[in-house]
């Protein structure tokens, strides 16, 4: 199906703001599934005069928003949202913090953490269901490590 320029953006508004769509690819993929083929290049086009942004959902991923969509997020309210969903439990070794959580968790949480900026986080590094968080001390660590069991304030 052949749409015009308003339609066409038109769809595309709707498609970002009912998928998470990281990708001009992915765009091309979803305007395909809606009926409507275009080239990459109309697709740069309509990206740039709508003025999608590019940010990343709570979990690291790349996504396009919405100009006004794209308010920034409090790095504490994410953090709260992810440790609450996946309830990771915090052991204090050294100026290291073990946190285990479930299988596939452990990305999102360092980056939310990264972004935290926290003061007793020099660093994080993330597996798939552990991640090291590294304090300044021991003290820091056993300190973070409390506040990392629960969910932060």
């Amino acid at each position: 199906m052949q749409l015009g320029k308003s339609e066409r953006q038109r769809l595309i508004e709707s498609l970002v703001s009912r998928k998470r769509i990281g990708t001009q690819f992915e765009l091309l993929d979803a305007l395909a599934e809606a009926g409507c083929v275009v080239t990459q290049a109309t697709i740069s086009r309509d990206i740039r005069q709508l003025g999608l942004e590019k940010t990343h959902d709570p979990f690291g991923r790349p996504r396009y928003v919405l100009p006004h969509a794209a308010r920034r997020v409090d790095p504490i309210e994410v953090l709260n949202s992810i440790l609450g969903q996946f309830g990771p439990k915090g052991t204090a070794a050294g100026n290291v913090v073990v946190l285990h959580s479930e299988l596939g968790s452990a990305p999102a949480i360092a980056r939310a953490l990264d972004q935290l900026e926290h003061e007793r986080i020099v660093g994080t590094l993330a597996g798939d269901d552990t991640v090291l968080v590294v304090a300044p001390s021991e003290r820091d660590a056993k300190s973070l490590a409390r506040e990392l069991s629960g969910v932060l304030e």
